[in-house]
């Protein structure tokens, strides 16, 4: 729905200052764009391993960012 949408939206940022203006997940730091090149070759359980401080709600708010 909408309001899903933009609940998983609100956790990523944007500044000019940070990262290159790359969008980071909130209170993360970590920047959209890897997350979303790391993600294309890897299942979200993979990922997980590599990075056991993503959340699946801030792996969902980064590719729906991303379309």
């Amino acid at each position: 729905t909408v309001t899903q949408e933009v609940n998983l939206l609100n956790r990523i940022t944007t500044n000019p200052a940070i990262m290159l203006a790359s969008p980071p997940v909130v209170a993360l730091g970590s920047p959209l764009n890897f997350i979303k090149i790391a993600f294309a070759g890897l299942t979200f359980e993979e990922l997980q391993e590599d990075y056991p401080f993503l959340e699946e709600e801030d792996i969902a708010a980064c590719l729906l960012y991303a379309a």
